[in-house]
């Protein structure tokens, strides 16, 4: 008479829970990716949003803008209270900069004009985004 098995062996469970366990951990690594480049993607969708905002104040400023007091050479720093609505909507740009994407030392602002025609870049720290740079920019153009 044979002697029939009539479960697992040792063996066939641990190979069956290594490869669960090979599983889980891709499934791991493929989460954190995910969060990673949503918190990147985060970022840059905040740096459009403020890039934008503002442009609209230079709408609403046409003559400062055909003067060149808008421009802004690239700065990390949060300047003082200005008494100029310029010099004002500079400072509430920065601090949302600021805000918005991490007060770090690589969070700047740039402002350059050319009559009605002026480009916008931000900067920020993206490293903790899959391929991220300690530098990522954003810059925008357009005509006012």
């Amino acid at each position: 008479m044979r002697n029939r098995q009539g479960g697992f062996s040792l063996l066939e469970v641990l190979i069956g829970v290594v490869v669960f366990a090979i599983g889980l951990l891709g499934m791991a690594s493929l989460q954190m990716n995910a969060l990673k480049n949503n918190h990147s993607s985060s970022l840059r969708m905040q740096a459009v949003v403020l890039s934008y905002f503002m442009f609209d104040a230079m709408r609403a400023n046409r003559a400062d803008v055909e003067s060149g007091n808008y421009n802004l050479a690239k700065t990390c720093e949060i300047p003082a209270p200005g008494s100029t609505l310029v010099a004002n909507d500079q400072r509430y740009w920065l601090e949302r900069l600021k805000e918005a994407l991490g007060n770090a030392e690589s969070t700047c602002g740039e402002i350059e004009c050319d009559g009605m025609n002026c480009s916008v870049r931000v900067y920020w720290d993206d490293s903790r985004g899959v391929g991220g740079s300690s530098t990522e920019v954003f810059e925008t153009s357009t005509r006012l």
